[in-house]
């Protein structure tokens, strides 16, 4: 039997195997079609299996899919979901089969996407410190929110609990302990994995353990889970220490969904345009290409003090690429640093296309102004990444082990061996 360690190859014999340059696997590495690992030696290593999909797709041989929103028959186990913004994760939940008892949402603008799509949804409009669960205890099975990110974000101020809203997962920890839930299900960005040296993360397992919960963590690629995006989402299970229930996610497909393919036939919409300058600027970037592709002369006017600096710079500017995934969407696709221009006009993708790449179907309107839409959707769990997610949470519940999921039974391995009962401040009366 090979094992995994057996699979995992240095850079430059990846490249001699497969008959490729080693700056051909870094690039598929940069533009996030590959990941790489660190060895003990901190050698970067690649997974031979991975390096063989990506190069037979890049040969034409490689399978792809068509854009669809995903969907399973109906079941009985239900779910409440914290934090719902503008439904992604609660639609791709429904998809995948579970019942929604309830969903709690404090912004109104997605407070009022959710009512037009979904009027019988039970759904809270508040704070979400006001809101008791505990009518619910024992009787429902899944209590899911992606608390918000930004609080732990790379592309925010990385706070964690220093932000007000790092706190709000002290929210859902209450709200876990007022239901006890068969299964605890948290959602949020791969920076909280190494957030203050991953002890934020430790510090959030410590507390669902201390609340009867085995829990497990794991870092989904969306762009191979029928998503036409490279976004990373960590999802963390925490299984009731009564219960002999897997930790199930979701196996990542040899296929990937590309722009072309999810953008086909997409209906008109709003959005932002470019300024004329910028718009004069914008129209030079060709294809997949970014602030280097411009003149010189033209590259230090559009960069300013931005050109002498190092690093971070390859979302300047940007074209996407209509035969690759979507770079990760963000709140606003014409910011600077991380522009998201469509592949052949030039303009910003506008709402219905933020909205496909997300994996919403076109019948989901989003309510708002044009900047309010932007900011719903960019912050949405991609729709079909939540399918594949419930659909293992409903595996997990009728003790099935279905082949496109995966048992996994620990957490990477930490340097983390103690938390800190003081680090955080809760409010758990």
């Amino acid at each position: 039997m090979v094992t995994m360690i057996e699979r995992m190859l240095i850079l430059h014999q990846a490249a001699g195997i497969l008959k490729v340059s080693p700056d051909t696997i870094r690039r598929w590495e940069k533009k996030g079609l590959i990941k790489s690992f660190r060895s003990p030696q901190n050698h970067r290593l690649f997974n031979l299996v991975e390096l063989e999909r990506v190069i037979s797709k890049h040969q034409g041989n490689g399978s792809t899919a068509a854009f669809k929103v995903l969907k399973s028959p109906k079941t009985k186990h239900t779910v409440i979901e914290l934090f719902s913004g503008c439904g992604g994760m609660a639609l791709g939940f429904e998809n995948a089969g579970l019942s929604a008892q309830m969903l709690v949402e404090i912004d109104k603008n997605a407070v009022a996407t959710l009512k037009k799509n979904r009027s019988n949804w039970n759904i809270v409009s508040d704070d979400i410190k006001n809101v008791s669960f505990k009518q619910f205890a024992g009787k429902v099975e899944v209590v899911a929110g992606g608390f918000p990110c930004q609080a732990f974000s790379y592309a925010g101020k990385g706070l964690g609990f220093g932000d007000p809203r790092g706190t709000l997962f002290i929210e859902f920890l209450r709200a876990v302990r007022e239901v006890k839930p068969k299964i605890a299900l948290g959602e949020n960005v791969r920076g909280l994995i190494q957030h203050d040296g991953g002890r934020t993360l430790a510090t959030m397992i410590h507390y669902l353990e201390k609340e009867g919960y085995n829990v497990v963590y794991h870092l989904l690629r969306a762009q191979f889970l029928d998503v036409a995006q490279k976004r990373e989402r960590l999802i963390i299970i925490g299984v009731r220490k009564d219960l002999s229930i897997p930790h199930l996610f979701p196996k990542e497909r040899d296929y990937t969904v590309s722009l072309r393919q999810a953008l086909k036939d997409v209906p008109d919409s709003d959005g932002y345009e470019y300024s004329k300058r910028k718009f004069e600027t914008m129209k030079l970037i060709p294809e997949g290409g970014y602030w280097r592709d411009l003149p010189d002369d033209l590259q230090r006017k559009f960069m300013g003090a931005s050109y002498f600096h190092t690093g971070g710079r390859t979302g300047m500017a940007r074209r996407l690429s209509m035969d690759e995934p979507s770079l990760t969407l963000t709140c606003n696709p014409a910011q600077k640093q991380t522009e998201r221009c469509h592949p052949n006009k030039t303009r910003p993708l506008n709402i219905r296309e933020y909205a496909r790449i997300q994996s919403f179907p076109d019948d989901w309107i989003f309510t708002g102004t044009v900047s309010s839409q932007y900011r719903q959707i960019g912050n949405a769990v991609p729709v079909n990444l939540a399918h594949h997610v419930g659909r293992g949470l409903i595996q997990m519940l009728e003790g099935k082990m279905h082949p496109d999921f995966i048992n996994k039974k620990t957490n990477e391995p930490t340097d983390i061996t103690k938390t800190d009962d003081n680090q955080i401040q809760f409010a758990l009366a």
